[in-house]
């Protein structure tokens, strides 16, 4: 447990990190992309972890030998990406550290759109993150009684999606300039998968498809995190990234808790669970992508049309 909670505590700095380089480094017009392509990498080394680890640990490699190497190689990427990057202007502190982070914090959980940009994500996210990648495998054995190799390929199909879809949708919202109609789209396109997934008939739909698609419209969910650094102030955009992240997965562990208690609640704590126990568990998730709909006008536009239209306007 305490060994687990220091990798999630390490992690961490993955993802802040990479959206600081993405908005330092490169055009904002390309933000959405970027921080897009970010999670696809992300989700890539996670699908990897899961399909490669066992078979090489089994192959005879202890697993302390495969997790130092694995270190490691993370401490050469770090100092490549600490040789590579062009070194900033040093700023000098006049101000206590800890005050800063703290009134930056509150600067950035103040605004109603980050709180918007978090519940949206974590909305997005818990169809694949809880339900695919926890009760997948599961639901597809005891629901569809499909044995555990096929459970398992079909399960992938949706961080395989994910892979896709991230950098694709962030492309398409930098394409179009827009942000909102692209969740918008990605939210109903989930919705829909997510549905037949649950509801749907079985074997009318080639076996990998919608999986893949409700994976790949989930990748719509990384795009609050580009809404979440262009509602802020530039100066907070690696508090604003940390912030969104807080928020997507505090609600995802939370819901996950909940939605396994209800599991066991439903099937009376029965060792083998029905396709309705999965139905009456998991359809809520429906009304959470549903809700997430609902919440996108309200979300304000960032997008690199709607910011050249508001510098028009100025200018003219």
């Amino acid at each position: 447990m305490l060994a687990g909670s220091r990798r999630e505590r390490g992690g961490a700095f993955a993802l802040v990190g990479a959206a600081y380089i993405a908005g330092k480094y490169f055009s904002a017009s390309s933000a959405a992309t970027l921080i897009g392509a970010t999670q696809m990498f992300g989700m890539a080394g996670g699908s990897a972890g899961q399909f490669m680890v066992g078979p090489v640990i089994a192959s005879g490699v202890s697993w302390s030998s495969f997790w130092i190497f694995m270190g490691y190689s993370g401490i050469a990427l770090s100092v490549a990406l600490f040789t590579v990057l062009p070194r900033g202007r040093t700023v000098q502190q006049q101000h206590n550290w800890i005050s800063e982070a703290a009134r930056a914090l509150i600067a950035v959980f103040r605004n109603p759109q980050s709180i918007l940009c978090g519940l949206i994500a974590g909305l997005l996210f818990v169809p694949t993150t809880i339900f695919d990648m926890i009760w997948g495998v599961r639901y597809l054995q005891e629901a569809h009684g499909l044995d555990y190799g096929s459970a398992v390929m079909r399960s992938a199909t949706v961080p395989l999606g994910w892979i896709i879809g991230c950098p694709l949708l962030g492309y398409v919202s930098d394409r179009i300039g827009r942000r909102k109609p692209v969740i918008a789209a990605g939210a109903a396109v989930l919705l829909v998968c997510l549905g037949w997934i649950l509801f749907g008939p079985a074997g009318r739909l080639p076996a990998y498809i919608p999986g893949f698609v409700a994976g790949l419209a989930s990748g719509a969910a990384m795009l609050p995190y580009t809404v979440i650094k262009e509602v802020n102030p530039p100066n907070l955009s690696g508090t604003a990234t940390g912030v969104v992240n807080f928020l997507n997965f505090t609600f995802s562990a939370l819901l996950g808790s909940i939605l396994g208690g209800m599991l066991v609640h439903v099937s009376s704590g029965s060792a083998q669970r029905t396709l309705e126990h999965y139905q009456m568990t998991f359809g809520p998730l429906l009304a959470g992508v549903a809700l997430a709909i609902v919440l996108v006008p309200f979300l304000q536009e960032t997008g690199p049309a709607k910011r050249q239209a508001s510098q028009d306007a100025t200018g003219s």
